[in-house]
């Protein structure tokens, strides 16, 4: 195999590939040989017909086999032979082909751009921690005893009311028929919160334990049973308990109830908690700082093929003269997530980060946990959209980047009270708001209208490097993102 890099316009380039009529028939005869043995034409012995005979009878669909192969197998070794990362699909025009002949072809390819990421290094991050005052960590604890249900009993001759808890037993009837479902023992319902049939516990208050009482209620919509839907059902309660709301002590007993070994046991984990809370929003303060710096590196050449990508990626749903108004706005965000990404990939593979399944799998079990009752659906969306999966990765592949680039940073460590946190979330969220109407009012001067941001989408890094690897997903977080 001969191979030629013809330098183009900017970062194209042409590489000429010539491979020999006699290399060709090689891979030719081979192809033949492995499709002999599974081969049976009458009057020839299993594994013995004769070439000539194969080559008329399945000539032109083995010639398009070895030749795909051999394009697919020969394009990625030029590439890599000549240290050219395509940023796209590389695009193949055959010169010269067919059987008996030379094999001669021009791969046209956008390549990547060199990316210089010494100065990263350079890139300086404020790390906040969060001092959380032990008032607040009562104040939460109060709140959270304030949603526990603790009832003490009654004397008999007590009367229940709002907030009071009632048990009861029942036997229920439409139009004097049972039906499925009518029965029910030791029915808890604490009156006031209509949780059970609508306007069923209001009927409730007044009553007293070992009283019987005549509920009427609507049966709902979403009744089990359609047939009796909006039909009048009466209820025959027996009260067998009544109880009121007690304010639950905060103790070492109550710290149990929740988890806890003690109350300073519990008091600790509140207020990790909180922590814990600002930390996720104040973590995202610092990876925008970080992603801002790296907007600013310098990155001259960028592929054209990847900016249309991206903009018709940020202009998805938008219609022809929306697409043209924000044309200059698309081109300007395109542009800078592309050279971001560039940068963030460059990073990742100098420094070897890599995502394992493991990772991926324990980021899907997490979404398991945050859906519960939907773990099958959730399992068969990503196994009919790879894609989504592929986005799962980039978005860890990126944390794990900027985790990195953080960790080699020159980190201005901050301990904050509560409320300076709060303020700084304020003034971070105030200031994206600014950002987002200077755009707007931007392009408004400008005779464009700016279309509210499109939703974000990931894109693989497929589309930036021949070999499948791990896509830059958008920080959901930022409005400026990284891509890959």
């Amino acid at each position: 195999m001969k191979v030629t890099v013809e330098n183009k316009k900017g970062l194209e380039k042409d590489i000429k590939v010539f491979i020999d009529k006699k290399t060709i028939s090689g891979y030719l005869d081979a192809k033949y040989e492995e499709i002999r043995k599974d081969v049976v034409l009458k009057g020839f012995r299993p594994g013995k017909v004769p070439t000539e005979i194969l080559k008329r009878q399945f000539g032109k669909a083995v010639y398009g086999e070895v030749i795909d192969k051999v394009l697919k197998d020969t394009t990625t070794k030029a590439l890599e032979d000549n240290k050219i990362k395509p940023a796209g699909q590389p695009k193949i025009d055959l010169k010269s082909f067919g059987e008996g002949k030379d094999l001669e072809y021009i791969i046209s390819v956008t390549e990547l751009p060199k990316v210089e990421i010494s100065s990263l290094k350079n890139i300086k991050v404020d790390e906040y921690s969060v001092k959380i005052d032990p008032k607040e960590t009562d104040k939460r604890i109060e709140q959270i005893a304030k949603t526990q249900n603790n009832f003490k009993d009654v004397d008999d001759n007590y009367i229940s009311k709002n907030g009071d808890l009632v048990v009861f037993d029942y036997k229920a009837t439409v139009d004097g028929k049972d039906f499925k479902g009518n029965e029910g023992k030791g029915t808890q319902l604490v009156l006031g919160k209509d949780l059970f049939i609508r306007g069923f516990d209001k009927q409730l208050v007044g009553v007293k334990k070992n009283e019987n009482k005549k509920v009427e209620v609507i049966l709902p919509e979403n009744f089990p049973e359609k047939e009796l839907v909006n039909k009048k059902a009466i209820f025959i309660c027996t009260i067998t308990a009544v109880k009121k709301p007690e304010d639950i002590k905060i103790n070492d007993e109550f710290a149990k109830t929740l988890g806890a070994k003690d109350l300073n046991n519990l008091k600790e984990l509140i207020s990790k908690q909180i922590n814990d809370e600002f930390k996720n929003s104040l973590d995202m303060v610092s990876k925008k700082q970080i992603l801002e710096q790296i907007e600013k590196q310098n990155l001259e050449d960028l592929p054209e093929n990847l900016i249309e990508q991206e903009v018709k990626i940020l202009s998805q749903g938008m219609k022809d003269d929306e697409l043209k108004k924000n044309k200059n706005s698309l081109e300007n965000q395109a542009t800078k997530r592309i050279k971001t990404g560039l940068i963030l990939n460059a990073f990742g593979e100098k420094n070897n980060i890599k995502v394992s399944q493991e990772e991926v799998n324990l980021e899907i079990q997490k979404q398991f946990k945050m859906m519960p009752g939907q773990e099958k659906m959730v399992k068969e969306y990503y196994e009919k959209n790879p894609s989504a999966i592929d986005g799962i990765r980039g978005s860890i592949y990126e944390e794990k980047i900027i985790e990195k680039i953080k960790k080699d940073a020159k980190v201005n460590k901050k301990e904050i009270t509560k409320e300076e946190a709060e303020k700084i979330l304020k003034e971070e969220n105030e200031k994206n708001i600014k950002e987002q109407e200077k755009m707007h009012n931007h392009d408004h001067e400008s005779g464009e209208e700016k279309k509210p941001k499109p939703k974000k989408t990931a894109t693989s890094k497929k589309t930036l490097t021949k070999k499948a690897k791990p896509g830059i997903k958008k920080s959901k977080s930022t409005k400026k993102v990284s891509k890959k």
